[in-house]
Order: C-alpha cells, then structure tokens, then sequence
C-alpha cells in the first residue's frame, strides 16, 4: 500500500479505503509514525490549504477529517509503541450555556489530524472544568461560542483562570461565528480563528 494512496483518499473523504490502506500499510511492515506524519498529517494539511483557498468548505472537510479519523483509530494502538511526537496538548470546549458542536469537533478532528493531543471537553463547559484542564498540562485552551448570549463566560473563564493562578501557564484561542478578533483582544485571550483550519495553523504558532 502506497502512502501516497492513503494519502488521497482522506483529501476525498474514503474512509473505508483510509481504513483499508492503513491495514495494508501496517501489514506490509510500515512504521506506524510514517503513516501518520506522510499520510494522514499531510492529507489533512492539504485540506487545510484548500480549505483556506475556498477550493473546500465545511462539508469537504468534515468528510476528509472523518477519513482521517477512522485511519487513526487503527493507528493509535501502533503510535503507542512508537517514538510519536506530539504536536502539542489541547483542552477544547464549547462554553458554558452554549450547547453547538459541530465547529468544535471539526477543530478538534483537524487538531488530532495534525498530531495534537486532544482533550475535548464537550458542550456547556463550565470555567471550573477549563481550570482543571489547565491543570492537567494542556499547553493550549480552544472556547468556541456560536450564541452571542454566551459570549461573556469567555471572559469568565480566562478570569476564573487567572484566579486559579493557571493563566500564565496556558494559551487561549477563541473562535465561533458571533467571535471577531477585536472581542479576543477585549477579554485577554492568546488568539482568535475564524475556522478550523486557521484554529490549527494559529495553535502550531501558540505552542512552537
């Protein structure tokens, strides 16, 4: 199995062919970081390039990091016993009172794909419950909101981070339709995406 086959079934959203192409891979003997680092990031950094280009939208990149996904789900048992490193630890939520999702598990898809560890912590996430994460040495903390009414427990949890004494040893990205950069800026957080896919170049920034 070619990697370069791999490879392109993620950009076109082939699960059963990712998943197939890694169980064939992995037979033949391929090291399991090679399949991951030349395949699945590679494909997945495409994405993100065409994605930005306006060549993809939502759905394009919804169905190639589902593609990814199920390679990685075969992979991850391999990753364990191989030298992997990591791109970065990352705690994501949606914040408290909001309950959309779909933006968060696409940043948190194209996150993994791009070799991070990922603690998603759901929908309606309290500032407690992103406190203790930032305590569990994630490096980066992602809020996304998608009602305007919930928009300010952004600023109460960077506040209830500060309080806890943890906010210098985190960064912080926001992002969510109603959020522009300026609104970032106001409430003191690290950095604003506007997307997933400029959520994960801005995160690579963050921790490099």
């Amino acid at each position: 199995m070619k990697l370069e086959e791999i490879y392109q079934n993620v950009i076109d959203g082939q699960a059963p062919a990712v998943q197939a192409g890694v169980a064939a891979a992995l037979a033949e003997g391929m090291k399991a970081d090679a399949i991951l680092n030349q395949a699945l990031i590679a494909a997945m950094d495409e994405v993100g390039r065409r994605f930005e280009a306006g060549d993809f939208f939502v759905p394009e990149m919804l169905i190639a990091a589902r593609a990814m996904q199920a390679g990685l789900a075969l992979l991850k048992p391999h990753l364990a016993d191989a030298e992997v490193k990591s791109a970065g630890k990352v705690a994501i939520g949606t914040i408290k009172g909001d309950l959309h999702d779909i933006g968060k598990n696409l940043v948190a898809m194209m996150l993994e794909g791009a070799g991070f560890e990922v603690k998603d912590l759901g929908v309606d996430v309290a500032p407690e419950t992103f406190v203790q994460a930032a305590k569990s040495g994630v490096q980066v903390i992602g809020m996304s909101a998608l009602l305007t009414t919930t928009m300010p427990n952004m600023q109460r949890t960077i506040e209830a981070l500060s309080n806890a004494g943890v906010r210098d040893k985190v960064k912080v990205i926001v992002g969510g339709a109603p959020v522009t950069e300026d609104y970032a800026k106001r409430i003191g957080a690290d950095a604003f995406a506007p997307d997933a896919s400029s959520a994960t170049r801005v995160i690579r920034k963050l921790v490099s």
